[in-house]
Order: structure tokens, then sequence, then C-alpha cells
């Protein structure tokens, strides 16, 4: 996959979840999980705009993970979302739950890409 193509995906995904999270009740609960997921589905799209500016190898795997580390924040979230149903929109909740595990198949690929050219050298 292209960068330009991942970091489509990444937005996509961030509008996705902001869109989701106009569909989850209004309760103490629901506005505390949808600002957070909101927080870490963002930051995984804009972080990956710094990775693809990295200056240098390590750089670019210290923002890599860091998208790792907020796609997954997203997943929990979610995950929590489904369990405690304050969202009726199931089908946009298990697409969203799919692309975020797509995206963090990649992210550990490309991590595991990276950290071999980094101890080939």
């Amino acid at each position: 996959m292209k960068p330009v193509e991942l970091e489509n995906r990444l937005i996509q995904f961030a509008i996705d979840t902001i869109l989701f999270c106009k569909t989850v009740e209004k309760s103490f609960a629901g506005d505390h999980l949808t600002k957070q997921l909101i927080r870490s589905a963002s930051s995984s799209a804009l972080n990956y705009g710094e990775a693809r500016s990295a200056e240098s190898t390590r750089d670019f795997l210290h923002k890599m993970k860091i998208c790792l580390k907020e796609l997954r924040e997203s997943l929990i979230n979610l995950k929590i979302q489904k369990g405690t149903k304050l969202s009726s929109d199931f089908t946009k909740l298990d697409r969203l739950l799919n692309e975020n595990n797509e995206l963090i198949s990649i992210f550990v690929v490309g991590i595991r890409t990276s950290t071999a050219k980094l101890n080939f050298k």
C-alpha cells in the first residue's frame, strides 16, 4: 500500500469515527468515551502525517509506534462501546472495528519491516 493510500484510510477512519460518535447516547459514559475515541482515532492520522516526514528511520519508527498505540486505544474504546451498547448503530460500529483491526495489522507489519531494515544497517 502506498503511503498516501494509508494516509487516506487513516483520515477516513477518523472521519467515520467522528460521524459514529454522533450516534452514541448522551450520557456521562457516552460523552467520556466519544471524546477519547475522537482524540485517539484522529491522532493516528495526524501522527502518520508526521511519520511521513520523519527525519530518520528511528524517528519514523517512533511515530509509527505512536500511531499503533493510538489505533489500539481506539480499538479498546470501540469494544467497550459495543459491549455497553452506547450506540444502536451496530453496522457502523462493526465496520469501524474491522477497519481498526486492518489498520493495526498494516502498522504492525510496517513497524516490523522498518525495524528489520534498521537492524540490518
